[in-house]
């Protein structure tokens, strides 16, 4: 149900592949609530995804372009003003990709060239982003801008690889680029910590099922879905939230904050049952 949160707003939503995208959802819901919104993805995920359907849909301008080269993004923001009318007053970077996790190399034996990708895709993508923004004042004053990421830039998350080191690069250049553009113009910069979401992306982490389960079941709220991120997201990008900036968000439904549930802790002691001698003692090794 709409409350008008973002009405008269103009937005860019950057990375909606198809409608498994949290960046689909987030656009959907911010046009719901009364924005007017650009989309913007590679050309290959344009062709490749259904964006064009999304665009059509909400009557929104799908601008390909390459979030690395900072000419295509110069013109992502020409574009948006032009056909928007003016500033823009919430960006959304909704943009990860690692070929170190598609091609199944793991974290210690790295191919460094494509670490270099997954960074610069990933994370520095996002500066690039804010420094384009920044020097055209392309954002209007009190202005929002979300990155997406993930709590394993804090903590280590079986075989979500290199894109942890992105996450904690994209949440420092959040912080450090908040503080600039904070004092200079009153844009507000945050990351949302979602919870572990089925999307095209996020299936291909190994063991997603797994992860997905073991957080359900620890989250005292359960996990977050695409649309409850889209729904918080609408809130970031209202004036609601005029004073949060330069913090890393958490939205999963409590799991950031435990420990151990009284569930996982039961599951934990049947798992072991089998791996006992014959005294009752577990076996570790």
């Amino acid at each position: 149900m709409s409350s008008n949160l973002l009405k008269g707003k103009r937005g860019i939503v950057f990375g909606a592949l198809n409608d498994m995208s949290i960046a689909w959802k987030v656009a959907e819901r911010v046009v719901e609530e009364g924005a007017t919104i650009t989309l913007s993805n590679t050309p290959l995920a344009v062709r490749m995804g259904t964006t064009n359907e999304l665009a059509e849909k909400l009557n929104a301008k799908l601008i390909p372009a390459d979030a690395t080269n900072v000419e295509d993004l110069k013109q992502v923001f020409t574009e948006s003003m032009d056909v928007l009318g003016g500033k823009i007053d919430f960006v959304l970077h909704s943009i990860g990709m690692s070929p170190n996790v598609r091609k199944k190399r793991a974290y210690d034996d790295l191919d460094y060239e494509m670490l270099n990708t997954t960074f610069d895709i990933s994370a520095i993508s996002f500066h690039k982003m804010l420094q384009v923004a920044k020097k055209m004042d392309a954002i209007n004053e009190w202005g929002s801008v979300i990155a997406l990421t993930y709590m394993a830039a804090q903590r280590t998350v079986v075989a979500y690889n290199d894109m942890a080191d992105a996450k904690a690069l994209l949440e420092s250049i959040a912080r450090s680029f908040g503080y600039i553009y904070g004092r200079e113009h009153n844009v507000r910069i945050n990351t949302i910590s979602q919870s572990p979401t089925v999307t095209t992306a996020g299936s291909g982490v190994k063991g997603i099922d797994s992860l997905l389960d073991f957080s359900e079941r620890m989250s005292p709220l359960g996990n977050a879905t695409a649309s409850d991120c889209a729904d918080y997201c609408v809130a970031m990008f209202s004036d609601l939230t005029r004073k949060v900036t330069m913090q890393n968000l958490f939205h999963d439904g409590g799991f950031s904050s435990m420990a151990m549930s009284y569930r996982a802790m039961q599951q934990y002691n049947k798992s072991f049952d089998e791996f006992k001698d014959e005294n009752g003692n577990i076996i570790y090794g």
